[in-house]
């Protein structure tokens, strides 16, 4: 399998999301559009944390972006596996040379040249611990649906889900565990991984997976348990999650079917992760955004009958860009709880 995905940039107080398994060749002339839409263009580099809203400034870098994060493109230009092939033919001196590199064309990419940069981003402050929560978060929501396929006696389906947190994010936010002095734990997401690759015994992969999700929730813990508990904290890692799995559920689906059964997973996973976290601020937002919060609950739960089994059904409850417009909505109401915030502390 091929490493996936890498990194999952934050713009104000955005994020972008984590984890695409989509594999073949795209062909630069497929210009059909039904997926999510990208986020919002402006400059590449945040160095400071802000309010904005999610994924407002945001630039994906296509020298080091993770596989979800351009798969943003791949749902936006509905090119199939397009992810793996702008992965596959890095490194880039301009954002123009996926063009003369052949890998989309001069149309598609006028679609999205105010998206890409082959600059860095820094991030610092709010945005960056955004951008740590959402990407520990990403590998939850790989973990919960492996857990499930386990539960079903489909280790081979649970592994590429297992593999992805090690493969795929643990790199990319390596630096930040390091600084926040968070005890490694790659190996224990490798140890899980082998076991499952050799069809370990029940016992013992119950015991590694719950060392690996526990080590992941170490890591989370990291963070200072007053800002967990943010309302404004967690809806922006939210927002990160379900903006991933918008993504990955519109690489799944083509021609009205569920093409990609691991994009459609993963994306299952996200969901199923952030309504975990909503539950943790629920009774908070009741008392302060009551509006908010009842717009929120209502499409996240509409949101959530997308996925009703780990195993794709036959025919997708709703098209991406249904997902995608609950995803929007979800995101506007989150904004105007963390707007209320923004005001009062300045007031």
């Amino acid at each position: 399998m091929k490493i996936r995905y890498v990194f999952l940039a934050v713009a104000a107080c955005a994020m972008v999301s984590l984890s695409s398994c989509t594999g073949g060749t795209p062909s630069a002339d497929n210009n059909s559009s039904n997926s999510s839409p990208i986020a919002a263009n402006s400059t590449p580099q945040v160095t400071q944390a802000s309010h904005s809203g999610h994924n407002s400034g945001k630039k994906i870098n296509i020298n080091s972006a993770i596989l979800s994060e351009l798969d943003k493109f791949e749902g936006k230009l509905g090119v199939p596996a397009l992810s793996n092939k702008i992965q596959a033919n890095r490194p880039y001196a301009a954002p123009e040379e996926l063009v003369t590199k052949k890998v989309i064309t001069q149309e598609q990419f006028d679609k999205i040249k105010e998206q890409v940069t082959v600059e860095e981003v820094t991030l610092t402050g709010e945005v960056k611990d955004v951008d740590y929560m959402t990407k520990l978060g990403l590998m939850k929501g790989h973990l919960i649906v492996a857990k499930e396929l386990l539960d079903q006696n489909k280790p081979k389906d649970a592994e590429p889900h297992i593999g992805h947190p090690v493969e795929e994010i643990y790199t990319d936010v390596e630096e930040q565990l390091n600084d926040r002095k968070v005890k490694e734990f790659k190996t224990t997401l490798i140890s899980l991984q082998d076991l499952v690759k050799a069809n370990g015994k029940a016992e013992q992969v119950k015991t590694n997976f719950t060392n690996s999700m526990q080590a992941v929730d170490g890591a989370i813990a990291a963070l200072p348990s007053n800002q967990r508990s943010q309302n404004s904290f967690v809806l922006q890692v939210i927002n990160g999650l379900l903006d991933s799995a918008n993504s990955e559920y519109g690489a799944a689906v083509a021609n009205g079917k569920i093409a990609a059964a691991i994009e459609y997973q993963d994306s299952r996973g996200f969901v199923v992760y952030a309504n975990e976290l909503y539950k943790t601020i629920a009774s908070s937002m009741v008392k302060e955004n009551p509006e908010a919060h009842k717009a929120i609950e209502a499409n996240m739960t509409e949101l959530a009958k997308v996925w009703s089994s780990v195993i794709p059904p036959a025919k997708p409850v709703k098209t991406p860009e249904e997902v995608t417009k609950l995803v929007k909505a979800i995101e506007v109401d989150s904004q105007k709880a963390i707007d209320k915030v923004t005001t009062q502390a300045s007031s």
